[in-house]
């Protein structure tokens, strides 16, 4: 699949077969995000795979009540270790580029889901104190997202998005085409 159309079909699916995600498309899911690019090639991402369905259920609790998510074949958890970023780059590093990092990660696990033809949820409303303890995620490495996979019950609508001409500036905010064309 060309790259530009599994950018047109990925969508957020919160509803899935109650099948599980074949171990090698997992891993080609898993390699896609490593590739993602990141501050300083830090490559600050850990990923904690979950399949069990008690542990899938705690998830979708701390994840303040979205049980949806228990249904799909497995829940990523993405993490971000933090110090990792920090002892290189500082507050910045910590607060921002372990972010950042992680989120690259997460849209190219994204696409990758979308081209092995399952579906997937990027959820970011979660008690990370709750997460945290569910996992055992040390200290110094912050769960940032959890990212439930699997065989989509349905493909939702493509959702509303704002025009090109809505969202850009040319050479300083506000500026237009014509004051640079």
């Amino acid at each position: 699949m060309d790259v530009f159309e599994c950018i047109k079909r990925r969508r957020s699916v919160r509803n899935f077969k109650k099948l599980p995600v074949k171990y090698e498309d997992l891993t080609k899911i898993l390699n896609a995000a490593i590739l993602a690019p990141s501050a300083g090639n830090i490559q600050p991402w850990e990923f904690i795979i979950v399949t069990k369905q008690e542990l899938k259920e705690e998830l979708a609790e701390a994840a303040l009540g979205q049980y949806w998510m228990v249904d799909a074949g497995v829940i990523i958890v993405v993490c971000a270790r933090e110090k990792d970023s920090s002892a290189r780059y500082g507050l910045r590093g910590r607060t921002l580029y372990c972010i950042q990092d992680t989120a690259a990660a997460i849209e190219n696990m994204l696409l990758a889901v979308t081209a092995l033809g399952y579906g997937a949820c990027w959820v970011g409303a979660f008690d990370e104190e709750a997460v945290r303890k569910i996992l055992k995620i040390p200290s110094g490495v912050r769960p940032i997202a959890l990212i439930p996979i699997g065989v989509p019950n349905e493909v939702p609508e493509p959702r509303w998005r704002m025009e090109l001409h809505e969202v850009i500036h040319f050479e300083f905010y506000g500026g237009s085409k014509e004051q640079v064309l």
